[in-house]
């Protein structure tokens, strides 16, 4: 096993490149909450983590604010800076950095106020201790398809943006995926920012179904938005990645209703694909995603 500790972005950059060039397998890690929980099964021999606990540059919190700019500091593991920078012709704009934990999004009375859905999803990943180390960025890179994270910045329109020697270049989180685990990313690439766009949604909600509130991998998920751009349905649990539901989606765009739970089930076919494992069931997870989604909407009528 080998581990790469760059100092600097610029020096993570290169070691990337340099590991490519050589089709070394590189994994960065930045809390390393994902690592841990697979160390005692994950095969070591040949195994290279770049770590970016040194990577400061990572360590932000970036707030475009129309009229006005304040700065606050935050105490999570990477303790981001927040540079709230005034830009009076710009619409809000939040920037996640690649080193932004859980806790410091629901330390943030401004991003929590902006992004609510953010706060409710970070206060049901696990424990304090992974809230305080497990970082959005590397919920998207993990892949796992029951991420409590990705669901939320998806259904918020979210942007990963993606960093390497050869430049930057930023792709829309609904079309990161690949497949079970795969991405977009490529191999001296590193998700050094999540970018959200201004908060201008009139329906917002997330419902995360575990064996717990906290401390259990979701079983079904859902997180539901709608705004100028239309309505977005995203799950997890339900398919080999997190996913929109677009058939649902567009439905609800045309001005369909509902009238019971069957309606919702049979368009979200389109979409999911369930499985039976030791958490759940396939039939489990569609009638109880179709059974969230329908009573919630009946909510927002």
């Amino acid at each position: 096993m080998k581990v790469l500790s760059p100092r600097g972005l610029d020096e993570a950059l290169a070691m990337l490149a340099e590991s490519a060039g050589r089709r070394e397998v590189v994994t960065p890690i930045a809390g390393g909450t994902d690592v841990m929980v697979s160390w005692h099964h994950r095969e070591k021999n040949g195994l290279t983590l770049l770590d970016l606990s040194r990577v400061r540059e990572l360590a932000v919190m970036n707030w475009n604010v129309v009229g006005g700019c304040f700065d606050q500091g935050s105490g999570g593991m990477g303790v981001p800076s927040f540079d709230l920078r005034r830009d009076a012709g710009a619409s809000p704009w939040l920037e996640l950095g690649g080193l932004t934990t859980y806790w410091d999004v629901m330390q943030s009375r401004e991003a929590a106020a902006a992004y609510p859905l953010l706060g409710e999803a970070a206060r049901q990943v696990g424990a304090v201790q992974i809230q305080t180390r497990g970082t959005w960025a590397g919920n998207i890179g993990n892949g796992s398809p029951a991420a409590d994270g990705v669901p939320v910045l998806m259904a918020y329109d979210a942007r990963v943006v993606l960093a390497s020697v050869r430049g930057r270049r930023e792709v829309r989180l609904d079309e990161f995926y690949t497949g079970y685990r795969t991405s977009v990313r490529a191999a001296d690439e590193l998700i050094v920012a999540i970018r959200l766009p201004p908060p201008a949604w009139d329906v917002q909600w997330f419902h995360k179904v575990g064996a717990r509130r906290a401390q259990a991998i979701t079983k079904v998920g859902v997180a539901l938005s709608h705004g100028a751009n239309g309505w977005r349905v995203v799950a997890n649990s339900v398919a080999p990645t997190v996913v929109r539901c677009r058939a649902l989606e567009a439905s609800l765009d045309a001005g369909r209703t509902f009238t019971g739970p069957p309606d919702i089930e049979s368009l979200l076919t389109a979409d999911i694909s369930p499985i039976d494992d030791m958490r759940s069931t396939a039939a489990y997870r569609r009638r109880v995603l179709a059974r969230l989604i329908f009573f919630r909407l009946a909510e927002c009528a």
